[in-house]
């Protein structure tokens, strides 16, 4: 009779890779961020622009003699600090996309071109990425908007070539490999147009390196906004934007810390996370870092 030896279970091939916990909330706190921002004009308990000098200064409490709290408090004028930095989510999160929309378009476009065509194209552009590395770019910023005045259309084209080196000298450097793959020769043998291999066949290979990069973009992107914005050449008031609130309450932070404190508190931990959402990206679309 024969003995019965157990089987063990087969083990899993490829067994799934768990979501670290710190990308769970990453995602989740973007997410309230999306929400907060296209919901602002709902969920805000005050009109943050509306004016109540008998209400100015006011700690944060969320007991009040007329019935509405003001739970960060009011500023200077008496307006409701939760409600703007409320709204000014959508001023942040609205600039940083657009910025990261034209940065990652010029930069790509300059990138890709510049690593397959080479030669001269390729000399000017990454002679042009340097030449703007070095000299600081919040200088030229001031300069531009000092001139042209600050306006939205003005930020965005401002905060979205700032960062349009880094598209372009990363994705340069894979399509510099990616060109002398033996498709590329093999779709040029069989009469394909450049703008095929480029559209159909590098692309698609860049596209993860792209996402990360638009991804960690966005964290400066937000924050260069907010600096601006301090300066006094970002959103003009009485429009509430993260910076221009740490601008106004500058001057009473030994009386009313609560202006400049929550959304300063916002401001860093929405870069903070979107940097951390970056970094779970590209861990997640480098196959190189994944340790397998």
């Amino acid at each position: 009779m024969a003995s019965s030896i157990p089987v063990s279970a087969p083990a899993d091939l490829a067994p799934r890779r768990r979501v670290p916990w710190l990308a769970v909330l990453a995602v989740g706190f973007v997410g309230s961020l999306f929400l907060m921002a296209a919901a602002a004009p709902f969920i805000a308990p005050h009109d943050p622009v509306r004016q109540s000098l008998r209400l100015r200064l006011k700690p944060p409490t969320m007991e009040a003699a007329d019935g509405r709290a003001h739970p960060f408090g009011t500023d200077h004028l008496g307006r409701d600090v939760l409600s703007r930095v409320i709204h000014g989510s959508r001023v942040s999160l609205l600039i940083g996309f657009a910025a990261v929309g034209v940065g990652s378009l010029v930069g790509a476009t300059l990138g890709i071109v510049a690593g397959y065509r080479r030669g001269w194209f390729d000399t000017v552009i990454m002679t042009l990425a340097d030449a703007q590395l070095a000299f600081p770019f919040i200088l030229l910023a001031i300069g531009i908007i000092a001139v042209l005045g600050p306006s939205f259309p003005t930020l965005v084209v401002v905060v979205g070539l700032s960062g349009w080196m880094t598209y372009a000298r990363v994705l340069r450097a894979q399509v510099l490999v990616l060109r002398s793959r033996e498709f590329v020769d093999a779709i040029h043998g069989l009469g394909g147009s450049t703008l095929r291999i480029i559209l159909r066949h590098i692309l698609p290979n860049v596209l993860s390196s792209l996402v990360v990069i638009a991804t960690l973009e966005l964290a400066r992107a937000i924050v260069l906004e907010a600096t601006l914005s301090f300066l006094g050449l970002g959103i003009q008031p009485p429009t509430p934007s993260w910076g221009g609130m740490i601008h106004e309450g500058r001057e009473y932070l030994d009386s009313a810390w609560w202006i400049s404190t929550f959304p300063g508190l916002v401001l860093m931990l929405s870069s903070l996370v979107v940097s951390r959402l970056g970094d779970w990206l590209r861990d997640v679309l480098d196959p190189t870092l994944r340790g397998e």
